[in-house]
């Protein structure tokens, strides 16, 4: 009776180990509270309704770039861009995520938060689009996130906001990979007065190296065009709490993007890759 008992019990345990591996990627995928693409959407649109801001779709071609623009738009000659990061784009380490909507827009937030002047908002190739229907590959948010096509795009998306403001000079403000984004749109325009980068991502070559992952190698880096901005007024924040991008990685960026003794470099000691970077110092 006894060894029945145990062998009864064995197999009924045996049954619910193998339940619980059946079971456990859905209970991984419902605990882990990560919003859908739709919900995404609609927070990033709350943000915005939220200042009277309103969401442009940008053709640019072979992506459609989404936009956020104020309602009430002020005079002035200079528009001040901000570029959004990576967003979503690795669930983990190893797994690329299915979609790059931003969980958390932080160069949204930071777009909204700008007092004064004209600002607007661009996302990344593959953001707030469903990017299956569109055709918008994988890789256009791991290793070719900053390919020559994403470069073009995006230079055709400033040149539609900057003709929709009626603006002649440009302030670019790039956040993470954003960063990387902007300053290789700045080094092909000359109507950009300022780089502005937030937690950026300079030299994903160096950036890799650092994290022991796999290189970007359809991308283009930032670091290749640093000589060409080396004239250009540049300020680079740096969250001292950030691991992502560590101050001893920015500390190695080309002299010409750091500054001569490091003096385009912004550290705000409490800030790391995400937090707490709304609003940015006066800069701006």
């Amino acid at each position: 009776m006894i060894s029945y008992f145990h062998g009864h019990l064995e197999k009924t345990l045996m049954m619910l180990r193998r339940l619980i591996i059946l079971l456990l990627p859905l209970g991984l995928v419902a605990c882990s509270g990560i919003p859908s693409v739709d919900e995404r959407k609609i927070h990033a649109n709350h943000l915005a309704a939220a200042q009277h801001w309103q969401p442009l779709r940008i053709p640019a071609k072979n992506f459609n770039l989404m936009a956020y623009l104020p309602g009430d738009e002020v005079e002035g000659d200079v528009l001040t861009l901000y570029l959004e990061g990576d967003g979503f784009a690795w669930v983990n380490r190893s797994q690329p995520s299915a979609n790059p909507t931003p969980l958390n827009p932080l160069a949204l937030r930071l777009a909204l938060a700008q007092k004064y002047g004209n600002a607007a908002y661009l996302a990344r190739p593959c953001q707030y689009i469903d990017a299956a229907d569109e055709a918008c590959y994988q890789r256009y948010w791991t290793d070719a996130r900053f390919a020559q096509e994403v470069i073009d795009a995006t230079d055709i998306a400033i040149d539609t906001l900057k003709q929709h403001f009626n603006a002649s000079e440009l302030i670019l403000v790039g956040y993470s990979g954003g960063a990387a984004v902007a300053a290789l749109v700045a080094a092909r325009r000359t109507d950009v007065v300022h780089l502005i980068t937030v937690a950026g991502n300079l030299d994903h070559l160096a950036w890799t190296a650092h994290h022991r992952v796999r290189p970007l190698s359809a991308s283009l880096n930032p670091a290749d065009v640093a000589l060409v901005l080396a004239d250009l007024p540049q300020t680079h924040f740096i969250g001292g709490l950030d691991q992502i991008i560590p101050l001893q990685l920015a500390q190695r960026w080309p002299v010409a993007f750091r500054g001569i003794n490091d003096t385009n470099l912004r550290i705000l000691p409490m800030a790391d890759h995400a937090c707490c970077w709304v609003p940015l110092p006066s800069e701006i």
